[in-house]
């Protein structure tokens, strides 16, 4: 497996992307969906990387810079059939990595409460991400779980 920058120019990522944005809408309110479309996911400051085996995409997930030294994760996503596997880890692992080398002292991101989101919700406990308050302009909501993770550096 190997991560790469993605400028979402290929259109398997763009399919799987688009599953992503289908499959949140399925699973929550439509004013509870904080997927990023396609447009908002190539607008700095963001950052997307896309995991491969040869050439089958595997998964992504983006990094937003919120501030200097705050980081969103974003747009978490796995292909069905790579599900269970080590791709969601190891595209958080990167994320994690490009996150410490920004020098951010803080990594936070939003995931859904519905229980399909239970395995996302142990990857991200797994990697000592605690459950938070809202940030960045989110608020309470019933269908949403916010989690962060303090950085080393800070």
């Amino acid at each position: 497996m190997h991560i790469e920058p993605d400028d979402l120019s290929r259109p398997a990522v763009v399919e799987l992307l688009r599953e992503h944005m289908r499959r949140m809408q399925s699973l929550s309110t439509p004013e509870s969906v904080h997927a990023l479309d396609l447009d908002a996911l190539k607008t700095p400051p963001l950052s997307l990387w896309t995991a491969w085996d040869g050439g089958v995409l595997l998964g992504c997930g983006g990094l937003q810079e919120l501030s200097p030294t705050h980081g969103e994760v974003k747009s978490m996503r796995t292909s069905d059939q790579w599900r269970r596997r080590v791709t969601a880890q190891a595209i958080l692992g990167h994320i994690i990595t490009v996150a410490r080398q920004r020098n951010y002292e803080r990594l936070s991101l939003e995931t859904g409460s519905h229980p399909d989101f239970a395995a996302a919700r142990r990857l991200y406990l797994k990697n000592h991400f605690q459950h938070s308050e809202p940030f960045a302009g989110y608020t309470h909501d019933p269908h949403s779980v916010f989690m962060t993770l303090r950085l080393a550096n800070s």
